[in-house]
């Protein structure tokens, strides 16, 4: 017996460990099923709020875009109806007029002053963190109903604005209320708003390695050809992410030109933002399969820009590797 089990061949350890790791024992099994339902109970309220709140009033909104529908009667079905009403509608096409001037001019404003306000900051200025607040501030508030009354108070006939331009011999206009100057009011309201991307460019300039611009002294740089040559290419990521945020959160401003106009989008339609004319025609003429229809063509227009941008990201965009 003693001979049988000497010649038995002995089992190789690094074949067996496999098999101990594909044998999990109860203990485990029940530890790992214990920590599977905590997550999907973590991840319970996100899925029910996906659900009901995002997935489905997005997919009933693609619904009534294809009916006609006043939020009281019964809807009725009408094809690509609101679709092709939208061609002819004049005031949509004004409503997109304002928005794109809006995008196009308050978005590159803020994005320069948020990016040459950063590299002040970065200096090393005292009192960095107060600096920091106080520029944020207002990208907190911008959108707030009350920093909007506010901005009427001051660019309206009696403003601040018009109260300062008197002290120097000017008579100012009711800037809100003029045709011409109303919408620049308001680019200039989102351009103040600058703290939120200022924050991200900071970051992004602290993780600029220093040795670049000691590099770049040396060989008798000057400060121009560093920021071309070292700020911007390097900081080219932050400013992608900071642009395609900013050119989302432009297209969808409602707030600011619902106060500073009364809701009407005036004078002359020239605050008649797209999000506005939108909520005119869901809520104040209970149009809701025509509003609907308009917001998947704001969807469509956002998700294009935002297309566009990462495509041509490639061509500008410098991530190191």
């Amino acid at each position: 017996m003693s001979a049988l089990l000497q010649r038995r061949p002995k089992a190789d350890p690094v074949a067996a460990a496999p098999a101990a790791r594909t044998k999990p024992s109860a203990g485990n099994q029940g530890a790992k099923r214990r920590e599977n339902l905590a997550a999907y109970g973590f991840l319970a309220p996100w899925f029910v709020g996906l659900l009901f709140i995002t997935a489905g009033p997005l997919l009933a909104s693609l619904y009534f875009s294809f009916t006609d529908y006043n939020l009281i009667g019964e809807h009725s079905w009408v094809g690509l109806e609101n679709y092709s009403r939208m061609l002819e509608d004049e005031r949509l096409h004004n409503s997109l007029r304002v928005t794109f001037v809006y995008v196009f001019v308050s978005v590159p404003l803020q994005l320069a002053l948020a990016l040459a306000l950063a590299m002040v900051l970065d200096r090393g200025v005292r009192g960095l963190p107060l600096y920091r607040s106080v520029y944020y501030l207002p990208s907190l508030l911008g959108g707030s109903v009350a920093i909007a009354i506010l901005w009427r108070q001051v660019f309206g006939a009696n403003g601040l604005i018009n109260q300062v331009l008197g002290f120097f011999g000017i008579q100012g206009e009711g800037w809100v209320s003029h045709p011409d100057y109303a919408l620049g009011t308001l680019i200039v309201l989102n351009v103040w708003t600058f703290g939120a991307p200022m924050v991200i460019f900071l970051a992004g300039l602290r993780q600029i390695p220093r040795m670049y611009y000691e590099a770049a002294s040396v060989d008798g740089a000057g400060p121009l050809y560093k920021f071309w040559h070292i700020t911007v290419p390097l900081l080219t990521p932050i400013i992608f992410f900071n642009l395609v945020l900013q050119i989302i959160n432009a297209f969808q401003t409602f707030t600011q030109a619902f106060i500073v106009s009364g809701g009407t989008g005036g004078p002359s339609d020239s605050t008649m933002f797209y999000t506005l004319y939108l909520y005119q025609r869901g809520f104040g003429s209970f149009e809701m399969g025509y509003a609907s229809a308009m917001a998947w063509l704001l969807l469509m227009i956002i998700g294009g820009f935002t297309a566009v941008n990462f495509l041509a990201s490639k061509y500008w965009v410098f991530y190191g590797d």
